[in-house]
């Protein structure tokens, strides 16, 4: 499971011109779910991200978690971020879990980010929708997680 986190002092997913989820400051995650991918990968990485400190404390550092500002989380599923571009010119997402792995495991993955972060704190897209993102990165501040390559 890769997640692309964006720390944001605000994020919108828009969808037929409809805003689907939309959070002021916290985390915009970018979860992209692969064949290999199970429950152990969501138990792993939602307390990961939620405790992860890459907030700004009082002295400007980060040493605060998502957990500790009170911030909310817009999660939106990007099965391109296992685009393989190893061979020609056109991506490959054959790592990509299809639809019938894929919604159990994110409907599982925004479950236990709202039992971290309370319900009222995560906001979604629509998985498998054509959606427009917009945000405000803050730092900018963006770090990957894969959960196989647990460093």
């Amino acid at each position: 499971m890769l997640a692309l986190l964006q720390r944001v002092t605000a994020a919108k997913v828009t969808i037929a011109n409809d805003v689907a989820g939309e959070i002021g400051s916290g985390l915009m995650i970018l979860l992209g779910i692969e064949d290999a991918d199970d429950a152990t990968d969501v138990a792993w990485l939602c307390p990961k991200i939620a405790k992860m400190r890459i907030f700004s404390d009082d002295d400007g550092l980060m040493n605060r978690s998502l957990i500790d500002v009170g911030g909310a989380a817009l999660i939106v599923s990007q099965f391109t971020l296992h685009a393989s571009t190893k061979k020609g010119n056109r991506p490959s997402f054959i790592r990509a879990a299809r639809p019938e792995k894929a919604i159990p495991l994110y409907e599982t993955f925004i479950e236990t980010m709202g039992t971290l972060l309370g319900p009222d704190n995560v906001a979604t897209g629509q998985f498998g929708a054509d959606m427009a993102v917009t945000l405000t990165n803050d730092g900018p501040v963006t770090i990957p997680i894969d959960s196989h390559n647990r460093q």
